[in-house]
């Protein structure tokens, strides 16, 4: 009879032990998973070009969404981002996305931390077009292209909004009108 282990399966099964028992825990802890996903949810920010994005501006669906566009250097974009953070938790449906107009070589140096610090934890894409002219129009033929800006939409309406939002009243307002 042969008495030595392999220390493969031994390594598996200790692994599979834990698999286990972690998956018994409490609903508590799947909230803090859920809440640490959440945390790390702009890992990965997609830079696009506006063909690229344009689908996202856009939905056959019942959803909601609330499309931001804004930049780290734009004072009134960044007052605005903790509202835009606390209305999408306070309304899950709503699907946020927020269009950072900052350059694509400041995303790991710059962008991602600066949206750790702020704790913005909504998604965020990085729009990277240098024919603006072309796709802000493409957007709304009113758009000056000055930042905050902001578009709420289903699929029956569209509002435009080319200001700063002053609290989560001022969003939950203007989000009402599209019903």
């Amino acid at each position: 009879m042969n008495t030595n282990i392999n220390p493969l399966k031994s390594t598996l099964c200790i692994i599979f032990a834990l698999i286990t028992l972690t998956s018994c825990n409490n609903t508590s802890t799947e909230k803090t998973v859920t809440s640490e996903a959440k945390k790390n949810v702009n890992q990965d920010i997609p830079v696009y070009d506006f063909n690229e994005f344009e689908p996202l501006i856009y939905t056959k669906s019942d959803k909601t969404y609330l499309v931001n566009f804004w930049a780290m250097w734009c004072a009134p974009c960044v007052k605005e981002l903790p509202y835009i953070e606390e209305f999408a938790v306070k309304y899950p449906d709503v699907e946020v996305i927020l269009v950072s107009l900052d350059f694509p070589k400041d995303i790991e140096t710059k962008l991602k931390p600066f949206l750790k610090k702020k704790n913005i934890t909504q998604k965020v894409v990085l729009l990277d077009d240098a024919d603006a002219n072309a796709w802000i129009d493409k957007i709304d033929p009113n758009w000056s292209g000055a930042i905050p800006f902001t578009i709420m939409f289903n699929k029956n309406k569209r509002l435009f909004y080319e200001r700063s939002f002053e609290n989560l009243e001022d969003l939950e307002n203007q989000i009402k009108k599209l019903n």
